[in-house]
């Protein structure tokens, strides 16, 4: 009986070790929908997958410019071949990602635009807070 308990923990163990590993580091295809101002699905081998963009936060659909910031991100990657290097999967279950349009970082550029701000909590790159201040201060600094 013990021996069937250790079999049988070893292998839900294995398999949620397994599951944990199979997250992808890059999904790259095509952008087949825009949930909001910072959620996109890329379709990639026939899957879907639901990215979160990395380090922006941008209002929900029901809030003020909601709207606004899906359209700026439908029209930065709605349709195209993006990148996205995977960095964690939420509690949504989404994954969240750097998105690349080309050498576009997306991110970036959705702050550039006004239509996103910096994630404070989940920052990694400390450059956009930069991009973030020039906004605020009335345009981007040449540098």
């Amino acid at each position: 009986m013990i021996r069937l308990f250790l079999s049988v923990l070893l292998l839900v163990s294995s398999s949620l070790l397994f599951s944990q590993q199979s997250t992808p580091d890059v999904i790259q295809g095509k952008v087949v929908g825009i949930t909001d101002g910072d959620t996109l699905t890329i379709l990639m081998d026939s899957k879907q997958y639901k990215i979160r963009l990395a380090e922006i936060d941008t209002p929900e659909r029901n809030q003020p410019y909601g709207s606004k910031a899906k359209d700026v991100l439908s029209d930065l990657v709605f349709n195209k071949e993006v990148k996205a290097e995977v960095q964690d999967v939420d509690r949504y279950g989404r994954y969240v990602a750097k998105i690349y349009a080309g050498d576009l970082d997306v991110s970036r550029q959705m702050i550039r635009l006004g239509a996103a701000w910096v994630y404070r909590q989940y920052l990694r790159d400390k450059s956009l807070l930069e991009v973030e201040a020039a906004l605020r201060n009335g345009g981007l600094s040449h540098h």
